[in-house]
């Protein structure tokens, strides 16, 4: 792969336009792995961030593309499709350069976007529309209609591929955007813009406003012309969305942070628990909303569980993305490099045992990135911080159990509930422990594959609404009821005097 140098700079794009704010104020976008700068983004203002919704709104009421047809609409995602594959090679480059993961991890990302987008191109086409049998003379019918102007803002963690899971469904629907991507990491939702346009959607169905969280997302959210938000990032965010959002009541889904478990049976095959283990938590460094932090195994294995784990987790090769042999990357920036060093401190300072790692790693060249080594903890009780609260990095906590009760208890004692996995021999338990996981995706022997098909949804603290799926596109459409009468003619009902 050709490693590029040049340093962006980005634009806003507005009403088909690529254009750059009249705020002075930049944003510079660094490469994790090295502390190199790759890209200079604007900061928009909240006048250019209500101009993007203004254009959104009145091209949603043109109908150019509300109004045009299924069919129509599937071609343009099929060619978007097609360009994300055309350009795969440079969106993984600037996917690892943006976000600090390694190739293998880009590559996935890159390769399910073109397939997301293929798969709402084929379900926007399917019938979706219901009737009823109903007292004659009349026929009741169901049709789903656009919501409107769609706010759409997407984490730094996958900002491709996150980008994706709601413009697929969004544009499939016949909505108009206005997308805000993380500051961190707009240079691949740049060129994802860069595609759609390249697509020839009509100028005005998707604005890029890049910028800062709390004056852009907040413009959004309380914004009276825009119809939903859509949200992808903290908790704590998620709280500040839809507290903003209440202004006129809009459309919200929301899909929030988590504090998975994934439960170790003795009876369990040794091997695959412990390598899927390490991939439910070390995967993308930890920092992935559905990580497997919390691991439960059973007491009788305990021991040697732990031994195996963090013998695996020592043997990890950290590096740069981009480089050979990597299996895993950089923290995504130096401001959530110290927040994750700093839950460690606080680790140990609840009296955790650090069983391994927890330290920033500087040598081989690693000293200008921002990399940290796969964390492991032992000796956890339920009320420490680190078991309770989501660190977003790769550390691990180990915890505890004697028997399914407890395994189930320990489990869900958590504000969150996006996911959870169970490892075990014996099918009748795997059914019974899963399904008394309080979790909106969930494993039985395996841990993270998930599918454009399937729904992507939390319980509890980890959100409202649903991704991917057709349950992705309902959250992106209105529910319409529509009653005929057969036997036109006056009701009778008042006396004709």
């Amino acid at each position: 792969m050709t490693v590029t140098t040049q340093v962006l700079e980005l634009k806003l794009f507005i009403d088909g336009e690529w254009r750059l704010s009249t705020n002075p104020d930049t944003n510079k976008v660094i490469n994790p792995a090295n502390g190199e700068l790759i890209a200079i983004a604007p900061r928009a203002t909240i006048e250019e961030t209500n101009e993007a919704i203004k254009v959104a709104k009145a091209t949603f009421e043109s109908g150019v593309w509300s109004k045009i047809s299924a069919q129509e609409r599937s071609a343009y995602l099929l060619k978007i499709a097609d360009l994300i594959d055309e350009k795969h090679d440079e969106l993984v480059e600037l996917e690892i350069k943006d976000n600090g993961k390694i190739k293998a991890e880009a590559d996935i990302d890159i390769d399910d976007a073109a397939s997301c987008f293929r798969y709402y191109a084929g379900l926007i086409r399917t019938p979706d529309g219901e009737t009823y049998h109903v007292a004659d003379p009349l026929q009741a019918m169901v049709v789903r209609e656009p919501v409107g102007v769609t706010g759409l803002i997407v984490p730094w963690n996958f900002p491709f591929l996150m980008s994706v899971w709601k413009f697929a469904p969004a544009l499939a629907a016949g909505n108009t955007i206005v997308y805000k991507p993380a500051e961190v990491t707009p240079v691949t939702a740049t060129k994802l813009i860069e595609i759609i346009d390249e697509a020839g959607v009509p100028k005005g169905v998707v604005n890029l406003v890049l910028g800062q969280g709390s004056i852009i997302g907040e413009t959004i959210a309380r914004s009276h012309d825009v119809d939903m938000v859509s949200f992808t990032g903290s908790t704590e965010v998620g709280r500040n969305i839809m507290r903003n959002a209440a202004g006129n009541l809009k459309k919200i889904s929301l899909e929030l942070g988590g504090k998975s478990p994934n439960i170790i049976f003795a009876d369990a095959d040794f091997e695959t628990a412990v390598d899927h283990a390490l991939v439910g938590i070390f995967y993308g460094s930890g920092q992935v909303c559905s990580a497997g932090s919390r691991i439960i195994v059973e007491e009788t294995i305990y021991d040697h569980f732990v031994e195996e784990f963090i013998r695996r987790a020592k043997n990890i090769k950290v590096g740069p993305g981009l480089a050979e042999g990597s299996e895993m990357g950089a923290i995504v920036s130096e401001s959530q490099l110290k927040n994750i060093l700093e839950y460690i401190e606080i680790g140990k300072k609840e009296g955790a045992t650090l069983a391994s790692g927890g330290n920033r790693i500087t040598e081989n060249g690693l000293d200008k990135g921002f990399f940290v080594e796969p964390t492991v903890f032992v000796d956890v009780t339920p009320e420490m911080r680190i078991v309770k609260e989501e660190i977003f990095g790769p550390v691990a906590v180990i915890q505890k159990f004697k028997d399914e009760e407890e395994a189930v208890k320990l489990a869900n004692n958590t504000i969150y509930g996006l996911a959870g996995g169970v490892f075990t021999s014996d099918g009748a338990k795997a059914m019974r422990v899963i399904k008394q996981v309080r979790a909106g995706i969930t494993w039985i022997n395996t841990y993270g594959p998930t599918y454009n098909e399937a729904p992507w949804h939390g319980y509890k603290q980890s959100g409202i609404g649903s991704s991917l799926g057709t349950f992705g596109l309902d959250e992106f459409q209105e529910v319409k009821q529509i009653n005929i009468s057969l036997n036109v003619g006056p009701t009778g009902w008042f006396s004709n005097h």
